[in-house]
């Protein structure tokens, strides 16, 4: 067994894995990660677009923020969509200034790489069969495979950044977390196109039919979400069929300049909300999807994983400097606050938004008239604006 040293080691080599391994780095605390695949097949995962302005600032303060303030595109609003009814929510008006970043979740993990090669951290792709060990004892380690060998990686901390079906929860026993859960009976069938928005803002739309988004990731790249029923299969989806549904869903003058293409990528991605508490076991901490998911209605899953590493990275640089041991505990009962909030919003967007079949005409009608409350009111429509923009980052002490 060959035996490897590390202060933080870091399992999961996604946005957060890598966010907070640059943020540890430029404060001269030594990380490890461990990632289970390849460098392109990371890469090769389309997930979110939107990023709080808290992220934004994150990514920033790592020195990672180059590219993204130079390609990203500034959004001071987004449009609602209600049975043909068009509303516009103005962040930048309602939030006192604030605005969010459309930079691909591709684009961060590709900056952040392109970081940590530079700053010559290493990072240890394809390790099989990773393990936490140790980590209710003053010497956690991690054991995994590479190329055959097995190796033991010793360290004083352990980040399970690896995602919801990861290792690091997995390996806290059952009986140590609570686990809070609601999965949704739909799905988004989603494409990727290389065409120009409809819009120049987002559009989620409420119809009938069921719900329809129209993001994108660039002026020349677009991405749209149709709900589906959580049973259904990409393949009945054919290229046509999805325009022709998306168009359907959408107010007359949109669908109309709709310009369509060929799909990149296309999949379904089943809805959940899922929480587990506590999000620490012993040395070892879970952060972002490997504690937390979200529906992805409130643009939050990313973002959330930023907060919980920025939390996690304040309470170890005051550990390092300062000895604050009394902190680590913390961790857990401050990521929640926010997560807990990220999750009532993300679970209300999805109500509010989304045609569910099981609810009778009561519950139809009185989702509606909430949304109009909500849009029709100054105080409603701040609501939402200050939500989707993201809450404050929560002090650690």
């Amino acid at each position: 067994m060959k035996m490897l040293k590390t202060q933080i080691a870091i399992i999961g080599a996604g946005p957060s894995g890598l966010l907070l391994g640059q943020l540890l780095h430029n404060a001269g605390i030594d990380t490890l990660i461990l990632e289970r695949q390849t460098p392109d097949y990371v890469l090769g995962r389309i997930r979110a677009g939107v990023l709080e302005q808290g992220m934004v600032e994150l990514l920033r303060q790592a020195g990672v923020g180059q590219r993204m303030d130079a390609e990203g595109l500034v959004h001071t609003g987004f449009e609602l969509a209600l049975d043909g009814r068009r509303v516009h929510i103005d962040l930048h008006a309602l939030t006192g200034g604030k605005t969010v970043m459309i930079y691909g979740q591709t684009e961060v993990t590709r900056d952040l790489m392109a970081a940590r090669r530079e700053a010559g951290a290493q990072t240890i792709y394809e390790a099989r069969n990773v393990v936490p060990h140790g980590m209710k004892t003053e010497e956690p380690f991690v054991t995994f495979e590479k190329d055959g060998e097995l190796y033991r990686l010793d360290c004083d901390y352990i980040a399970g950044c690896d995602g919801f079906h990861g290792v690091a929860r997995q390996s806290i026993p059952a009986e140590c977390l609570n686990v809070f859960e609601r999965v949704y009976p739909f799905g988004w069938l989603g494409i990727l196109a290389d065409t120009p928005p409809v819009h120049e803002e987002l559009v989620y739309a409420r119809h009938e039919r069921g719900f329809a988004l129209c993001s994108m990731r660039s002026a020349t790249r677009t991405r749209y979400y149709l709900q589906v029923p959580a049973d259904e299969h990409v393949e009945n989806w054919s290229d046509q069929r999805f325009w022709d549904e998306l168009k359907s869903r959408l107010p007359g003058a949109l669908a109309a300049s709709l310009i369509t293409g060929p799909s990149i990528e296309k999949s379904i991605a089943p809805l959940r909300s899922f929480v587990v508490e506590p999000m620490q076991y012993g040395r070892m901490f879970l952060v972002g999807d490997a504690a937390h998911i979200v529906p992805p209605t409130g643009a939050k899953g990313l973002n959330l994983a930023a907060s919980d590493v920025s939390t996690l990275f304040n309470i170890l640089l005051k550990v390092y400097r300062e000895g604050r041991v009394d902190l680590l505990e913390k961790y857990s009962e401050v990521c929640l606050r926010r997560v807990w909030k990220a999750e009532r919003f993300s679970w209300w967007m999805t109500s509010m938004l989304h045609r569910f079949d099981e609810h009778d005409a009561f519950s139809q009608r009185i989702a509606e008239s909430e949304l109009e409350y909500f849009v029709d009111s100054e105080a409603g429509r701040k609501t939402i604006a200050e939500n989707y923009v993201g809450l404050p980052y929560e002090a650690i002490e």
